[in-house]
């Protein structure tokens, strides 16, 4: 089993034989990954098989035991979140992460000056309403009173405006109708063929490996497998660990 797939370019983000304990509960094992520039890969496994610990660890949310993280060659594994956020790396967490008492306008205004200093989009609202219409039909609800699906959409609509270099969204589709994960999808899929590195952790497999270039199957926080889409469904392991 090759450790990461193949690239001719610069690798956005390099995990090598990365270790992560909780309380002295280990919950990743020497797991090494690689998101080539500009590629989605998916991050797929049963429930605590240590993806959200991955990409916690890559964000500086967690401090690794052992190994190393790289984002464009450069080592943030001791870093703290701030300073691996500037780098271009954004992290949708599992949960949303969303201002609740905030409005939607603020949630994404809010975003845009942390990320950019005020230098991005002019209107970022107009900008997200490209992405997702009806957050402009919301603009002054707060964000907690939103449906499930909005706080989605606009969880990752205040992503993309940070302009990432490397976008990690961790189980973008949970608890919401299937029309709903068509769009966030599509959305991913879009900005996706522009360059975008992505890294994706996400339940619905089949979405997953449709939208991935490579994917990687964890294990008790060991990779098992790692391969283009078609292999990995071929090799009988996305079955054996996930159920389907």
């Amino acid at each position: 089993m090759s450790p990461e797939p193949p690239s001719l370019a610069p690798p956005a983000l390099e995990i090598d034989s990365l270790s992560v304990s909780y309380g002295g509960m280990r919950a990743l094992s020497h797991v090494s990954l690689v998101v080539p520039d500009g590629a989605v890969v998916a991050l797929l496994g049963a429930n605590g098989a240590g993806k959200s610990s991955t990409l916690r660890a890559v964000s500086g949310l967690v401090r690794p035991e052992s190994g190393r993280i790289l984002v464009d060659g450069v080592r943030v594994d001791h870093r703290p979140p701030h300073a691996v956020a500037r780098l271009g790396v954004v992290h949708v967490p599992e949960g949303r992460g969303i201002f609740p008492g905030l409005t939607v306008r603020e949630n994404l205004e809010v975003a845009v000056r942390i990320a950019l200093g005020g230098a991005g989009d002019a209107d970022p609202l107009e900008a997200a309403g490209g992405y997702f219409p009806v957050l402009k039909a919301r603009e002054r609800q707060l964000a907690g009173s939103l449906s499930g699906g909005e706080q989605q959409m606009l969880a990752l609509a205040r992503a993309l405006l940070s302009r990432p270099r490397l976008l990690m969204v961790d189980e973008i589709s949970m608890g919401l109708a299937p029309i709903i994960v068509g769009q966030l999808f599509d959305i991913l899929r879009a900005r996706a063929t522009s360059g975008m590195s992505v890294l994706l952790v996400e339940q619905y497999v089949d979405a997953a490996l449709g939208l991935a270039d490579f994917a990687y199957v964890l294990d008790r926080g060991e990779i098992v497998d790692v391969g283009q889409p078609a292999d990995v469904r071929a090799g009988g392991l996305v079955a054996a660990y996930l159920g389907g």
